[in-house]
């Protein structure tokens, strides 16, 4: 058998005719232009060139509301824990059973609390009791802050997402690191003399 017998005979004018030449490429092209239409990079093709809806992950809500209807909410920032309870009332806030500006004397960490609730438009229309121990000035204000949004979103999911797109409902997770053997703190060394 010669090399010639084993190829298959083609018809070439079938191929070269022009009826055929119109027939396959105009609608490969006008197919693949449907296609693209609908194709982003990246995703996929979606019947009708609708896009994909998102997914939707529904949101887990860590504050509690106990049988009164008061939403209760615990927050913790470096060692300070602080259990925050809200209710229906006019705005007052109280922490560890003292004023709110009479405890947290520093006024970033009041305006820091206070954004809390101007995020979701409660101010003047919850009473916030606050008890908060462990820590200092700024790790409670950390710790409120998380409480407040917690207890904020368990009386109300729908405020969810103003919550979580300024930040309150994420957990501060930095602490100090540990002091290493060697050292004189976590990395700062005891001073060398070399003479």
């Amino acid at each position: 058998m010669s090399s010639e017998e084993l190829v298959p005979e083609t018809d070439n004018a079938a191929v070269d005719s022009p009826e055929v030449a119109e027939n396959s490429s105009p609608e490969v092209v006008e197919g693949s232009e449907d296609l693209a239409a609908g194709l982003d990079i990246g995703s996929q093709a979606v019947a009708g060139g609708e896009e994909a809806p998102a997914e939707y992950h529904e949101p887990v809500i860590r504050g509690k509301i106990d049988k009164f209807g008061t939403a209760w909410g615990t927050g913790r920032r470096k060692t300070s824990v602080a259990r925050v309870r809200v209710t229906e009332g006019s705005g007052k806030i109280t922490v560890n059973d003292r004023a709110f500006e009479e405890y947290f004397c520093i006024e970033r960490d009041r305006e820091l609390i206070m954004r809390v609730l101007a995020a979701t438009e409660a101010t003047g229309k919850v009473d916030i009791a606050i008890r908060v121990k462990g820590g200092g000035p700024t790790g409670q204000t950390g710790a409120v802050v998380l409480g407040i949004a917690r207890a904020l979103e368990a009386k109300n999911p729908s405020l969810h997402h103003a919550l979580h797109e300024e930040g309150f409902l994420t957990r501060d997770s930095r602490m100090v690191e540990r002091k290493k053997y060697g050292f004189k703190k976590a990395r700062r060394s005891f001073q060398f003399s070399k003479r």
